[in-house]
């Protein structure tokens, strides 16, 4: 048996090194939740692709929903598109009316108060927990 290193292995048998960011040991749980995201969408194919060319149109239809249509709870229920152009403030001020108005007309469906529909300022990846809290933050913050 004949050794050699790891890399030089696996080039030899057509393994294409990993394109991960230098020094981010959690790239790849981001990309398997995104992949996890993607196989629940009701629309996700149960047999493989015809062809490449199909799965990338399948792709695009995936990504002009999941950012014009899908509903993040992390941002308020709003889409990402509505975020990125700014409209989720106004619809989030009239969410909040409408959950306002309900609770006045019955009260007795409310044991405290309705959600909170006000505008995260900064929005979190990787959100620290109180137990983590002696720890550095996360430096991927998405400012709004």
């Amino acid at each position: 048996m004949k050794g050699a290193t790891m890399l030089a292995t696996l080039q030899r048998l057509g393994v294409v090194p990993s394109f991960s960011r230098p020094s981010v040991s959690d790239d790849n749980p981001y990309s398997e939740a995104l992949f996890r995201t993607l196989k629940y969408v009701p629309n996700y194919p149960d047999k493989p692709f015809e062809s490449l060319e199909s799965a990338r149109e399948w792709v695009h239809v995936f990504v002009a929903w999941y950012n014009e249509d899908h509903r993040h709870s992390a941002i308020g229920f709003v889409t990402p598109a509505q975020r990125h152009r700014g409209e989720d403030a106004d619809i989030l001020v009239a969410r909040k009316a409408v959950y306002e108005q309900a609770k006045a007309r019955h009260p007795e469906r409310w044991s405290g108060m309705t959600r909170d529909w006000s505008r995260k300022e900064v929005v979190w990846l990787n959100p620290a927990h109180d137990d983590d809290a002696h720890e550095e933050p996360d430096n991927r913050a998405v400012a709004a």
